[in-house]
């Protein structure tokens, strides 16, 4: 089992920045590729970003490409979303997950959740 809990949303106005945690314990978390998932209201949950259990690359949806940058310290169990140039499209529940093995771009593809952390952005 892994457990992961969400830290650093809240409000922030339009081309704002924020910096998400994602707090991993249980098993050893450098086995478990990570990604960052979001749900607006009445949509489904998307694709953010992802990192691979080393670190070394990162991919992202082309919606944040440039804006978002993901990274993790293996050492501290803990991984980062690093939000820059917010808008309010990117508003959202947004949730941290990890899978064991390499990295993936859908949710049914993740083992473990957070229970996520509300980012609001005002225009």
């Amino acid at each position: 089992q892994v457990q992961l809990v969400e830290s650093g949303g809240g409000l922030v106005q339009a081309g704002g920045s924020l910096r998400l945690s994602c707090a991993a314990s249980g098993r050893t978390v450098s086995n478990y590729a990570m990604g960052w998932f979001r749900q607006a209201p009445g949509k489904d949950r998307e694709f953010v970003a992802a990192i691979k259990r080393s670190g070394g690359s990162a991919d992202y949806a082309d919606s944040v490409k440039a804006r978002f940058t993901i990274s993790r310290d293996n050492a501290k169990n803990t991984v980062y979303l690093q939000m820059s140039s917010l808008k309010p499209e990117d508003m959202g529940v947004y949730y941290c997950a990890a899978r064991f093995g390499l990295v993936a771009f859908t949710d049914t593809a993740y083992d473990y959740w957070g229970q996520g952390t509300q980012v609001t952005v005002s225009s």
